[in-house]
């Protein structure tokens, strides 16, 4: 089972390099950010065209979240955060899809730090890391995808030292991070890469692609009852390259299936 994340920055302004990386890649389980598009605006047909079901929340011109399931049903169980009634951004979405629990998340960019937008995000990511900390409860395979906007160590990001004042990066922002893995998530890229510099996210401005001057910034974390199945992950950084594509790379895991059960006959009765 191949489920990815990728920051979209666009889904319509972007389509059709979406569609060509699902044709290309095949992932069964894709969490989307970013839309940039109102509920009503959501690529639906084209997508279901690509063989994958769709839901989505979306808001005009910001944010935006969707999961995309290939050939499968998704069963919605939530489409925003508890903790807050009041918060209108398009930030969550959660499905489950083939026995897997999956919430999709665009974590709050934060900057500039500090001030108000700082603060929110703080507050959103404590919600989050509650919420998370409830469905481990649960003991369910549990996939948290998408945009976290946090740099989780220095080898996250091209060059630490330029970074230590930006809301991705500061020291409030990592600390919740680690904290949220020390629940008992795994962070799937750094478990099976742990000390290879692997970005996710190139900015369009001075050539970041090119000089390979990224951050890791997308990530998945696995609750303890999928953990196991963790069989490989990696980025698809060419997707980057291509034109009018996104500043994002899809991100993405494999996980072997679920092992049967040998059925075990009792021992024959002896007839006497």
């Amino acid at each position: 089972m191949k489920i990815a994340t990728y920051n979209v920055n666009g889904v319509n302004g972007r389509l059709t390099v979406l569609l060509r990386w699902l044709a290309e890649a095949a992932p069964d389980v894709v969490c989307l950010q970013e839309l940039k598009a109102p509920p009503e605006k959501f690529p639906e047909a084209a997508i279901g065209d690509a063989g994958y079901s769709a839901i989505w929340h979306g808001q005009k011109s910001w944010n935006g979240v969707a999961i995309l399931a290939r050939g499968a049903e998704l069963h919605e169980t939530r489409r925003s955060l508890p903790g807050d009634p009041d918060d209108t951004h398009s930030r969550y979405i959660e499905a489950a899809v083939k026995g897997v629990l999956i919430g999709c998340l665009y974590l709050p960019n934060g900057n500039p730090a500090p001030g108000p937008k700082f603060d929110y995000k703080l507050r959103w990511f404590e919600r989050f890391s509650a919420h998370a900390a409830d469905l481990l409860a649960t003991g369910l395979p549990v996939v948290l995808a998408g945009d976290y906007n946090v740099m989780p160590t220095n080898l996250d990001v091209y060059k630490p030292e330029r970074w230590l004042d930006d809301a991705l990066f500061r020291p409030e922002v990592r600390e919740t991070y680690r904290r949220l893995v020390a629940q008992g998530w795994t962070d799937a890229l750094r478990k099976l890469h742990p000390d290879e510099r692997i970005y996710t996210f190139w900015d369009y401005f001075r050539n970041a692609y090119g000089r390979d001057a990224g951050l890791r910034i997308d990530h998945l974390l696995l609750s303890p009852s999928i953990a196991p199945r963790l069989a490989a992950a990696g980025v698809d950084r060419q997707v980057r390259g291509w034109e009018k594509t996104s500043d994002h790379a899809p991100t993405w895991i494999e996980l072997a299936e679920v092992p049967k059960r040998r059925r075990t006959l009792a021992p024959a009765k002896a007839v006497s």
